[in-house]
């Protein structure tokens, strides 16, 4: 019989968790007594021919209001942040014709595999919560004959974030407009271009970020011509055991998880030097070289550093199987991986 971490410190976090649990039901009451009802904020997702992993976040949403023809007044980060995420929601998943009944977590986070047959490419389905007005989600069924995929970080790769610096990544997510974020230059084409070059391909973006800035940044990808793709990221506070979730375990375990599910794709894998992409994926690499295709590091400009708190240590690679890349933007990045051979070919 496994033994029962009983310390004080475990104790507490313990109790943190369930206090924001707590917390968050005790305004779920109050949004409800003043007439607001819950909603589904969906993700794109993946999967295969046979299934898909659903995506989404079950929350009252504050309104806001639309300004002119049509279109909506700037999105400051800290909007994300106010809605009520509602715990163990019960959330109706409806693929193609058929109804599933899932169950969001703590944190109103739902993230299940469901069964379904589904073509290739982009696919639309349907959530809904307490009966309330179906809202469309998609996700990219991944072809069984796809042999190539990419995986991409965003804080500092595709997006300007300067993150890993508590202060600064505060002012990035609660207070500054979406419109106002810049994207990392050359990271789009970069990106278009592989997925261009290898039809049915996979795009994840896997980020530390939390799932409160997932609508922001759906937008974000949209307005820069960020090719779309499936999205994971996490959830901020306490867990039963951790006073925060790890972003490095985040990272490494969906790795996993994709290398489990895809065993034919071999992916690659793009980063910065701001955190500890190196690591990870060097990492994921040890453990899976046969599904690494090549790994391409975004080196940060000396300011950024600064602002990000510094760099992380970039092992050297020059003797790994697979092909490690780095440059300072998306530019240098994709002529490095034509240097290689990743880029400029179809992938077999």
């Amino acid at each position: 019989m496994p033994e029962t971490d009983t310390s004080p410190a475990r104790a507490k976090v313990l109790w943190l968790a369930r206090l924001e649990y707590r917390f968050h039901a005790w305004r779920e009451r109050r949004a409800r007594r003043r007439g607001q009802t819950p909603t589904v904020t969906p993700f794109p997702g993946y999967g295969a021919p046979d299934w898909v992993r659903v995506l989404g976040r079950v929350m009252i949403v504050p309104p806001v209001k639309p300004v002119g023809e049509g279109e909506y007044a700037a999105v400051r980060g800290w909007r994300s942040f106010v809605a009520v995420p509602i715990g163990y929601a019960q959330v109706t998943v409806t693929i193609a014709g058929v109804a599933h009944e899932v169950v969001a977590d703590r944190g109103g986070v739902i993230d299940t595999r469901i069964p379904a047959q589904l073509e290739p490419g982009w696919q639309t389905f349907t959530m809904s919560v307490e009966g309330g007005e179906p809202i469309e989600t998609r996700a990219f069924i991944v072809s069984p004959d796809v042999r190539f995929g990419v995986v991409s970080d965003v804080d500092d790769t595709v997006m300007v974030t300067a993150l890993p610096r508590p202060l600064l990544a505060a002012w990035n997510s609660f207070v500054v407009d979406e419109h106002a974020r810049q994207p990392v230059p050359g990271m789009a084409v970069l990106m278009e271009r592989v997925v261009r070059e290898n039809p049915g391909a996979p795009l994840v973006y896997l980020s530390t970020g939390a799932w409160n800035i997932a609508p922001t940044l759906m937008r974000f990808l949209s307005r820069h011509v960020f090719p779309p793709g499936a999205m994971l990221l996490t959830d901020w506070g306490p867990t039963h055991d951790r006073w925060f979730r790890s972003g490095q375990a985040h990272k490494l375990s969906n790795l996993r998880r994709l290398a489990q599910e895809f065993p034919n794709v071999r992916w690659l894998l793009v980063g910065d030097d701001g955190q500890h992409d190196d690591a990870i994926y060097t990492t994921f690499t040890d453990e899976h070289p046969k599904q690494v295709v090549a790994v391409a590091i975004r080196r940060l400009s000396p300011a950024e550093a600064v602002l990000a708190g510094g760099r992380t240590a970039v092992n050297d690679h020059a003797a790994a199987a697979v092909p490690w890349v780095s440059d300072e933007d998306g530019a240098g990045l994709l002529e490095r991986l034509e240097d290689v051979g990743v880029v400029g070919t179809v992938q077999p």
